[in-house]
């Protein structure tokens, strides 16, 4: 099996699983993000004791990159800290803007690398990205409702729409 069939099976199974699609009992965190230029809205919860993120789920409809996103994140971070969570989100944003193409980066994200060739889909990174947009705000204590129509990334860039999909700014 090649590569690419490889990160279509792991999105396609992503899409469809049922591990991460769940309330969080008790969750300390809860936001949902909604990508009104295509109707994507998840809600995210998790639960952070002593520093790390012990359970996590989501629930919402979309398509299946932004489900198999949401539930791969959900993959990466359950266990972790808070500290490591936040890399992870540099780390995936930065392969989503072809910024991080190593293989020691795409490696210390998993099966989430597999999303790598979404950034060659402009109109599908807003897909991609909407979980971890909406698990950076609740990690920074937002809660609500998180409109993604346009982001700003840490830099100062943008992703906005555009009209022929997503610019990465």
């Amino acid at each position: 099996m090649d590569l690419k069939s490889l990160y279509t099976q792991i999105i396609t199974e992503n899409s469809r699983a049922t591990h991460n699609r769940h309330p969080v009992l008790g969750a300390t965190n809860s936001l949902e993000g909604i990508n009104p230029s295509c109707g994507d809205d998840i809600t995210l919860q998790f639960k952070v004791e002593d520093g790390i993120i012990s359970d996590a789920g989501f629930i919402g409809t979309g398509c299946a990159i932004s489900q198999a996103s949401a539930s791969l994140m959900i993959d990466l971070i359950k266990g972790k800290s808070v500290d490591e969570a936040r890399h992870y989100i540099e780390l995936f944003f930065a392969m989503i803007k072809g910024e991080a193409k190593e293989e020691e980066v795409l490696d210390e994200l998993e099966d989430a690398a597999a999303l790598q060739g979404i950034s060659h889909v402009p109109a599908r990174v807003k897909c991609a990205v909407l979980s971890w947009h909406t698990l950076e705000e609740a990690l920074d204590g937002k809660t609500g409702v998180s409109d993604h129509e346009a982001s700003e990334d840490e830099d100062g860039g943008s992703y906005e729409e555009d009209g022929d999909g997503l610019t990465l700014g």
